[in-house]
């Protein structure tokens, strides 16, 4: 059986300039982000601004962070001498 490749939907660790949702959104569908941030910019302004900013808060609500990145030093593994 193979090993299936499942992404998750999580907000951005790299690419943020708010919350991260957007860039979020575009790593998850393989776009540009900010291709992502100029459309969702472009709706929220003719859709009269309140649903796209009440739906960029519930996208940072629902949207968890993405894993932490471990960097274990080399001092943790270190033995001490003496």
């Amino acid at each position: 059986m193979s090993k299936m490749n499942t992404k998750k939907l999580t907000r951005s660790a790299d690419n943020r300039v708010l919350g991260g949702a957007l860039a979020g959104l575009a790593e998850y569908f393989g776009v540009d982000a900010t291709l992502v941030r100029i459309c969702y910019v472009a709706l929220t302004i003719f859709s009269a601004a309140f649903p796209g900013l009440l739906l960029y808060i519930i996208m940072l609500l629902l949207m968890p962070e993405p894993p932490k990145k471990t960097n274990k030093s080399n001092f943790e593994d270190a033995e001490v001498v003496g």
